[in-house]
C-alpha cells in the first residue's frame, strides 16, 4: 500500500475515538488503512481545546508503534507542525528511519533541545543533518554539531541562515574549513561571518571565493599575500604537519600525553580519528603505535610509503572500523603532503580483519 493510495479517499467528518482505538487494534490490513484516513481526518480538524484526550494519545502511539512505514510517514507530516500532538509521539517519531523522521525534525514545534540533542546521539547521520537544516536551531544544539566535526552535519549548519551560531562557534567552524573545503562557500555568505573571520577564511579559499569575501569586506588584498604563500608553502613541504623528527621537544610531550592517556584507561580508537581532525600528526602516530603495540618508526615508515596498505593494517589493528578508514586516509594525506602514497589495492574492501591478523600483516609490511 503506497503514501499516494493513502492520500485518496477522505472522510466527511472525523470519526470518533472509541471507533479509532478499536480500528488500531484490529491487525487487517483494511483497518490500517481506515485507521489511517481517521487519524488524518482528525489531524485535519484540529482539536480546538489545543489538548488530546488520553485516549486519542494512545491511539497515536499505537499507530507509531505498531503500524506499517507508509502510516508512520503520513502521520509524521500531518503531525509535523503540529503544537497539540503529543510530545511523546513526536519523540518516537524523530527517532524512527529517516524518511519517518524528516518531516517532525524539520519542523516540529514540539522538539525541544533536550529531544534533538538525543536524536543526534540515537540515530543516524541523516537525522543530525536534517536537525542541522532545522530552521531557528538552537544555540545548545548547533554546538553540539560544532563539537562532533563531522564534514556533511556541519556543512548543513552552514547553509542554515537561522541557526542560533555563537561566534565561537562560526570560529571553530571557520577553522573547520580548512579541512572540509565544503564548507567554505557557506561560511563566505554567512550572515554572521565577520571581517576578522574572512581574513582567515580568505587565506584557504579559491579566487571565486576570495572575490566574495572581498566584495562584502574591506580586506587588504595584500596585506594577506604572505600569509597566503605561506601557507602554499607549508602544504609543500609539509611543514604544516610538525614532523616530529625536527621537533623532539612536541615529539616528547606528545609520546607523554599519550602515554597518559593509555595510563588512565582512556586511549581509545576515536582518539586517532580526533588526533588527525586537530591536525595533529605526530600525535597520531605516537596514538596509533601505542594502540597497536606498534614503534612510532614502524608507525612512520607507513605513513610515507607509497601504498596505504600497511598504514591500514595498522589502523585495524588499533580498533579502527575498515569502514572509516577511507575517510581518515583522505585526511591524513592532506596533512601528510599526499602521503601514503595510492599504489596497491584498496585491502580494506576485502572483508573484516582480527586485529591480531592485522597486527601482523602490518609488522611483515614495514619490516620488508
Amino acid at each position: 500500500m503506497t503514501v499516494a493510495q493513502f492520500r485518496s479517499p477522505s472522510l466527511a467528518s472525523p470519526p470518533a475515538y472509541s471507533d479509532l482505538l478499536a480500528l488500531a487494534l484490529n491487525p487487517s490490513a483494511d483497518a490500517r488503512e481506515r485507521l489511517l484516513l481517521g487519524v488524518v481526518a482528525l489531524c485535519d480538524a484540529r482539536p480546538p481545546t489545543g489538548e488530546l484526550s488520553p485516549v486519542l494519545s494512545e491511539i497515536f502511539l499505537t499507530l507509531a508503534r505498531q503500524a506499517e512505514r507508509d502510516v508512520r510517514k503520513v502521520l509524521s507530516q500531518r503531525l509535523a507542525h503540529a503544537d497539540w500532538a503529543p510530545p511523546a509521539l513526536i519523540n518516537v517519531l524523530a527517532l524512527d528511519e529517516i524518511e519517518v523522521a524528516r518531516p517532525v525534525l524539520a519542523a516540529s514545534p514540539l522538539l525541544k533541545d533536550e529531544d534533538l540533542l538525543r536524536v543526534m546521539v540515537e540515530a543516524t547521520l541523516e537525522h543530525q543533518i536534517e536537525i542541522a537544516r532545522r530552521p531557528n536551531l538552537g544555540g545548545r544544539v548547533a554546538d553540539a554539531i560544532i563539537d562532533r566535526g563531522e564534514p556533511a552535519t556541519l556543512t548543513a549548519l552552514a547553509f542554515n541562515r537561522t541557526a542560533e551560531i555563537s561566534l565561537d562557534g562560526l570560529r571553530r567552524m571557520v577553522e573547520q574549513s580548512r579541512r572540509i573545503a565544503a564548507l567554505r562557500g557557506p561560511l563566505t555568505r554567512h550572515p554572521r561571518l565577520t571581517e576578522q573571520l574572512a581574513e582567515q577564511l580568505y587565506l584557504w579559499v579559491g579566487a571565486a571565493l576570495r572575490q566574495s569575501i572581498c566584495a562584502r569586506f574591506q580586506v587588504d588584498e595584500s596585506r594577506l599575500t604572505p600569509a597566503i604563500e605561506r601557507s602554499v608553502y607549508d602544504a609543500r613541504t609539509g611543514a604544516m604537519t610538525a614532523a616530529p623528527a625536527d621537533d623532539p621537544d612536541r615529539d616528547e610531550m606528545e609520546r607523554r600525553l599519550v602515554a597518559k592517556l593509555q595510563s588512565a584507561g582512556q586511549l581509545r580508537a576515536g582518539y586517532l580519528i580526533r588526533s588527525i581532525r586537530e591536525r595533529r600528526l605526530g600525535l597520531f602516530a605516537h596514538a596509533l603505535a601505542t594502540l597497536g603495540g606498534f614503534s612510532v618508526g614502524q608507525v612512520r615508515k607507513a605513513l610515507s610509503a607509497r601504498s596505504p596498505e600497511a598504514l591500514f593494517y595498522a589502523c585495524a589493528a588499533a580498533g579502527v572500523d575498515r569502514a572509516v578508514y577511507p575517510a581518515l586516509l583522505a585526511e591524513i594525506r592532506l596533512l601528510n603532503d599526499g602521503f601514503p602514497g595510492d599504489e596497491g589495492a584498496t585491502v580494506w574492501t576485502r572483508g573484516a580483519i582480527s586485529p591480531a591478523s592485522a597486527a601482523r600483516t602490518f609488522r611483515a609490511l614495514v619490516k620488508g
